[in-house]
């Protein structure tokens, strides 16, 4: 008895689909078709690029309602939020920081019993709520959570009783790190053809080009230089640099336990250029982050936004030459204003 009333179904679903003109309503019926036929709902998905929740909708208005229920005048499920509904998914979206688009789809469904036949209306959503489609960072299980919130309170405890010269220009507070641009970072997520394989020319992934980054943390800009490695030479090379960068200030730097952060040569030339000062008059002090948790620098998705946005145009990017014009271009012309890049306290340029 269900296998002739899965058959019957079939036929008329196919009869449906060989009758009607508009493309949305074949696709409905498809999909119906399809969950019939035994297929999965993440097969079905990747064929028509259409949502589980549509498909789920789809085949319980068809069951209900027959053919009827698959027309595009069907008064099903609703295909939109009413402002005061919206407002309310956004707030909940922003209530946890990983998210997959079925729970979206499920919520939206069964708590407002809307069904979006367009994956576009779920991202933009996403969009709306300030959520993107990133790559995952790796946490290193070696940080220490307590040392961490420890430093944080340091850093923003320094920051706040220096509050005044920070505002008034006389101090200037850097974030800094290094960034390794490879080649190979040209590789990762866009949008493309479901049913096609999106290829970069990339002949040597491996090559590289070393950066070092300060972003001010009053004013949001970044001041970078490339250099061949990471080594103690370079950090003091870039070191002077951010000084000739900043005459008449003295320089606030944060940054993490790097090996070459840390060597007798660095330290011996802090030495040389503090000689004879008393702390609070230093013209560079530096301040390590806790160590294992780069999530403690907001400079961390500066370099992430960078080779997100260079990723954009892989297809028109023929050589690392042209990948690391790209990426600095970027960097140059953007003043960051993300929330994380005030995560130690909120500060302002003090105008006279």
């Amino acid at each position: 008895m269900i296998n002739q009333y899965i058959e019957a179904a079939i036929a008329e679903l196919q009869e449906f689909i060989d009758n009607r003109p508009d493309a949305r309503e074949v696709r409905k019926a498809l999909a119906v078709k399809l969950v019939y036929q035994g297929y999965k709902y993440e097969e079905i998905q990747t064929i028509l690029d259409v949502s589980v929740g549509s498909i789920t909708s789809w085949k319980n208005a068809y069951k209900e309602y027959g053919i009827l229920g698959l027309r595009l005048n069907y008064q099903g499920r609703k295909s939109y939020l009413s402002d005061e509904q919206r407002e309310e998914v956004l707030s909940w979206l922003q209530a946890k920081d990983i998210w997959e688009l079925g729970e979206l789809e499920y919520k939206l469904a069964f708590e407002y019993d809307v069904i979006y036949e367009s994956k576009r209306s779920y991202y933009d959503l996403f969009d709306a709520a300030g959520i993107s489609w990133k790559k995952t960072t790796a946490l290193n299980p070696k940080a220490d959570i307590e040392a961490v919130a420890a430093k944080k309170k340091q850093i923003e405890s320094l920051l706040a009783s220096n509050r005044e010269e920070i505002e008034s220009g006389r101090l200037r507070v850097f974030l800094i790190d290094e960034c390794h641009l490879l080649w190979g970072d040209l590789t990762g997520y866009v949008w493309g053809k479901t049913d096609q394989e999106i290829a970069v020319r990339v002949i040597n992934e491996r090559d590289k080009q070393t950066y070092y980054g300060a972003v001010d943390y009053l004013n949001g800009k970044l001041l970078l230089k490339a250099y061949n490695a990471g080594n103690s030479e370079n950090t003091i090379d870039y070191l002077r640099y951010l000084l000739d960068q900043s005459p008449s200030q003295r320089l606030l730097l944060f940054w993490d336990g790097a090996s070459y952060h840390r060597s007798h040569l660095v330290q011996n030339f802090l030495g040389e250029i503090n000689q004879g000062l008393s702390p609070e008059q230093w013209k560079i002090h530096c301040v390590r982050f806790a160590p294992n948790c780069p999530s403690q620098n907001p400079i961390e998705d500066i370099w992430l936004q960078a080779k997100t946005w260079a990723r954009r145009f892989c297809a028109l990017i023929p050589s690392f030459s042209h990948l690391k014009w790209m990426f600095e271009w970027f960097i140059r012309h953007t003043t960051f204003d993300f929330a994380t890049l005030q995560m130690y306290g909120v500060f302002s340029e003090i105008k006279y």
